[in-house]
């Protein structure tokens, strides 16, 4: 990589970067600065092509005005390499940290739900219209926007108490994940009746918004990262998605003041009205309902990096579903 990008120096030292699920990062440093490479591992979004879309729109909203590391061209002026069949790409270094919500001041929530909305915004300035066509207006897969079938959800459920039952050396987890598997079907047989109709609108969004792709310097967001999830989705489904992850506390309950100044201001700055996100808080809701990746990565795929999430993450729907009217509220009221 280096001998593609020869004004960056010669390499002293390349240590991995902890934080990630999906790709590889390493701190590069070199004699004559500090990088971040990145490894792109991710099936989906691992080719050359969707690499270079996603370089190109960073470098695009970087010349906006928007806190974004656009990745730094090699010798030839590309910026994605492969080398042994994997994608590569050289990043500057950003110091920064990443931030919670449980960290975010109401004035700091108040600019996070102002910077999605910016990005969103931007986005459709910098992208290529995808709409029939190629008219403007982006319209999203219909996969993307439909809501999670209660049979299959079923079938799922049933797979995944089977096999953390079966799961030994069997531990506390594999209790609780059992009990908030039961407790689920009964909740989504409850309220079957509220599946939601498919997402009226899209956008290009993040794709993937939440604290460990946000880097703060103090109280200001100094770099939106990793932006593999590039697409055209539902735009308020993200803010929804987003303030879910950012202001879940550890119990699972939302930390609502956060969450409704922080939707007040996404709304202001993208323009989209009260139905808007109560339509998407309504589907987030749903599809949190009838999803389990993290438990799907333990007992499927053999991987426990996400089995932290689970407990917040179970509770959250749980909770939600009791404090529906409030959620929504917070969010559209």
């Amino acid at each position: 990589m280096l001998r593609r990008h020869r004004y960056a120096g010669e390499p002293l030292s390349c240590v991995p970067v902890a934080e990630g699920l999906l790709n590889r990062g390493f701190r590069l440093s070199t004699t004559r600065g500090t990088y971040f490479l990145k490894q792109h591992l991710d099936a989906p979004t691992a080719d050359r092509a969707t690499i270079a879309r996603q370089h190109r729109a960073t470098q695009r909203l970087h010349a906006l005005g928007l806190p974004v590391a656009p990745p730094l061209p090699d010798t030839t002026g590309r910026t994605v390499a492969v080398v042994d069949g994997h994608c590569y790409a050289l990043h500057p270094w950003i110091d920064g940290r990443h931030r919670d919500g449980a960290q975010l001041s109401l004035g700091c929530s108040r600019r996070l739900g102002t910077l999605l909305g910016q990005v969103h915004t931007a986005l459709d300035r910098v992208m290529e219209p995808s709409g029939p066509g190629g008219a403007p207006g982006a319209t999203a897969d219909d996969a993307v926007c439909a809501s999670a079938d209660l049979l299959d959800t079923f079938r799922a459920i049933d797979e995944l108490i089977r096999l953390a039952r079966a799961h030994r050396p069997r531990d506390s987890f594999d209790a609780l994940a059992e009990h908030r598997l039961r407790e689920r079907r009964r909740l989504l047989a409850q309220h079957a009746h509220h599946r939601p109709p498919p997402a009226a609108a899209a956008g290009w969004v993040h794709g993937d918004f939440h604290p460990l792709n946000l880097l703060y310097r103090g109280a200001e967001p100094a770099a939106i990262i990793d932006w593999d999830r590039l697409g055209v989705r539902p735009r308020a489904e993200e803010a929804v998605r987003a303030a879910a992850i950012f202001f879940v506390r550890p119990g699972g309950e939302l930390a609502l003041e956060k969450v409704r100044a922080y939707a007040r201001a996404y709304r202001r700055a993208t323009g989209a009205d009260r139905a808007e996100l109560a339509g998407a808080v309504h589907r987030v809701w749903w599809e949190r309902l009838n999803d389990f990746w993290t438990l799907r990565w333990r007992y499927q795929l053999h991987d426990r990096r996400a089995d932290p999430q689970f407990p917040a993450m179970s509770a959250l729907a749980v909770w939600w579903t009791r404090e529906y009217e409030a959620v929504s509220d917070a969010f559209a009221g």
